[in-house]
């Protein structure tokens, strides 16, 4: 990938210079604490599939309980997607928009995974869909022309 000159590593006035060294910084404690929360997320994973496989009846899980784990599940991959832009981030100093249009279709997903198709009005799931459908579309396009 190109370099672009977002947070040059050198710049002509030295407050901006170290400006942006110190959102270097950040973006670096940022990415550790991405990798915190995403342990945090596998934790409460294996403590919500625990949880309902204790709860009566024993060993049995209901559509709604599944839902629920996968529900964590995708939290914690779109977690993940979320690190490896911040890494991607780091490593090029440029915006992976292609992984961000990604991250953002697996959030939809996850939307329309867990969505309780009782309690939403139709306009919902209308905007939804169209969301879904245009982050598709961008998708594909970002696929099609390097930028």
């Amino acid at each position: 990938m190109n370099q672009h000159d977002e947070l040059p590593s050198q710049h002509n006035d030295p407050l901006i210079s170290f400006l942006h060294k110190a959102i270097k910084i950040a973006i670096r404690i940022l990415a550790v604490l991405m990798v915190a929360v995403i342990f945090w997320g596998v934790a409460d994973v294996i403590y919500v599939f625990y949880r309902q496989l204790l709860e009566p009846p024993f060993m049995l899980l209901m559509l709604s309980d599944i839902f629920k784990t996968f529900a964590a599940f995708l939290a914690v991959l779109i977690a993940i997607e979320i690190f490896q832009n911040i890494v991607l981030y780091l490593r090029t100093d440029v915006i992976p928009l292609k992984l961000v249009v990604a991250t953002a279709l697996m959030a939809m997903a996850r939307k329309i995974i867990i969505i309780d198709f009782n309690e939403v009005i139709p306009m919902h799931i209308f905007a939804v869909g169209f969301v879904v459908l245009a982050l598709g579309i961008t998708y594909y396009l970002l696929g099609k022309k390097t930028l």
